[in-house]
């Protein structure tokens, strides 16, 4: 081990060109194993030993790329470039969970600008907290709890790299200029992930590539019921189901125990090869669940994600159980004013509104003009008070007859707002479940059988809306739209 002023280094290759991008991500793969090898190795040490004789640290691998030239790019691509030529950087966390996504990324580099890249050890210190989070039998005590300071020894979470500075456009570069590659750095992605275990009660390895957003749990009984039935079919393609705790079962009739105590945000999987399944989350009531599971599940780069819940009705020409396909959204939930103002737009997406109005037609059967008799597209306002109508209504109703909205909830709009900022496709269609402007207020009983039955075709449209986008190459779903002036060259 190299040893300096007191702090002991894992020994790992010194920084290597590669033209290769599964030879890239085995270089990653060999420079974090080894930075957790020796991490974990030291913390155990010092559990049963005591404090060590000297701090030890560990750094993440990165990746690097230089280039002079103002290549001329497909400017039919929304990623896979830089804008201009200079030294490019990202630290990697978990190249394990991501390969095939980092070697996609790093073969649209090299294939743009003909150049290699770097692969070697970064400047950033590895948490002893994220590298000791691989070993499920070993867990960091509280501060105060060991006979020594943490601190003294090993490296803990820094927010100065903890942050959403790339994905906010503030001008983020690495300590020594180079620019962002990514857009989190490895911290970032490995606090999330930390956050997505503790918040749903599944592994991110279990996340599929299209995740479906609920608030309401007759979606989850609905989304395992249909699960079971694709594993009873040899020939759906998906291979398993994941609930809460990481219960896994590959046979339809399988045993799922029930969990003493649910997650915050319980999460389901329907898995598939290469992660092309569907995830469904409950991320209950309200604009701050949605955003803390939208800020966690950004980091995984999923393809596209959706919300299919329930919301209030605006117009009296409504009923229960009719849908609403989002155009636009009124953003009052204010959870992510400080990270993107409410005068930034929201745009559509052509290929996920496309989507979803060709699934609710191919489950209810109704085209066109028939359509318009179950489904209406508009604004949806999103709000952060559940109980608005015990307020003056004056104010609030006349904003929502201004912005012509016709559905009200509490969390669309910041999951649309969320997967603009973060780079991620989004699209909305809610079920009316209630027309507080008309005297139906959702209380026990008012639910028809109609409306109880539209719970199992919404949640289908939201599955053949996925399933629409899975077979979509992804430069289709990855609209310019999402991308700035000066974007980084990972998705």
């Amino acid at each position: 081990m190299a040893e300096q002023s007191m702090i002991r280094t894992p020994p790992v290759p010194g920084p290597e060109s590669f033209t290769d991008p599964k030879a890239a991500v085995a270089r990653l793969q060999e420079l974090y194993r080894a930075a957790v090898e020796f991490l974990t190795e030291g913390f155990t040490n010092a559990l049963r030993d005591g404090q060590p004789a000297s701090r030890i640290r560990a750094f993440y691998p990165e990746i690097r790329l230089t280039t002079t030239s103002y290549a001329k790019m497909d400017s039919r691509l929304s990623f896979g470039h830089v804008a201009e030529p200079g030294t490019y950087a990202t630290t990697v966390t978990r190249p394990d969970l991501f390969a095939a996504y980092l070697e996609q990324q790093i073969g649209l580099l090299i294939k743009s600008h003909g150049v290699p890249v770097v692969i070697g050890a970064s400047a950033t210190e590895m948490p002893v907290h994220f590298a000791v989070a691989n070993d499920p039998g070993l867990t960091v005590p509280q501060d105060g709890s060991m006979d020594f300071n943490l601190r003294d020894n090993f490296d803990v979470p820094d927010l100065s790299t903890t942050h959403d500075a790339i994905v906010n456009g503030e001008g983020f570069t690495y300590p020594d200029g180079a620019r962002p590659l990514a857009p989190f750095t490895a911290q970032r992605i490995d606090y999330s992930l930390a956050r997505l275990a503790h918040y749903t009660a599944t592994a991110p390895d279990h996340f599929q590539n299209h995740v479906l957003f609920t608030n309401y749990q007759f979606y989850v009984e609905e989304f395992e019921s249909y699960a079971r039935h694709m594993l009873a079919d040899k020939d759906s393609g998906y291979t398993s189901f994941v609930s809460t705790g990481n219960v896994e079962i590959t046979e339809p009739d399988a045993h799922i125990p029930v969990p003493a105590k649910l997650p915050q945000m319980p999460t389901y999987h329907l898995k598939r090869e290469n992660g092309s399944g569907i995830t469904l989350v409950n991320i209950g009531v309200g604009p701050s669940n949605a955003k803390t599971a939208t800020d966690h599940i950004a980091v995984l780069r999923p393809h596209a994600w959706l919300m299919v819940g329930h919301c209030a009705g605006l117009r009296n020409s409504q009923r229960l159980g009719d849908f609403v396909l989002a155009h636009a959204y009124l953003r009052e939930d204010h959870v992510l004013d400080d990270d993107l103002p409410v005068w930034v737009p929201i745009p559509a997406l052509a290929e996920i509104q496309i989507a979803l109005q060709t699934a609710v037609a191919d489950v209810t059967e109704l085209e066109g003009y028939e359509l318009k008799r179950i489904m209406r597209t508009g604004t949806v306002a999103t709000i952060d008070n559940r109980n608005w109508e015990l307020r003056e209504q004056a104010g609030p109703v006349q904003r929502l007859s201004q912005s012509r909205a016709i559905a009200l909830d509490m969390e669309s709009a910041t999951i649309a707002a969320n997967g603009f900022r973060f780079r991620v496709p989004y699209g909305t269609l809610l079920c009316v479940s209630d027309k507080p402007l008309h005297g139906e207020l959702k209380l026990p009983g008012m639910a028809s059988e109609f409306y109880k039955t539209q719970v199992a075709a919404h949640l289908m449209i939201g599955i053949r809306a996925m399933e629409r986008l899975r077979d979509m190459p992804l430069e289709r779903i990855h609209s310019r739209k999402l991308r700035s002036f000066e974007e980084t060259a990972f998705l």
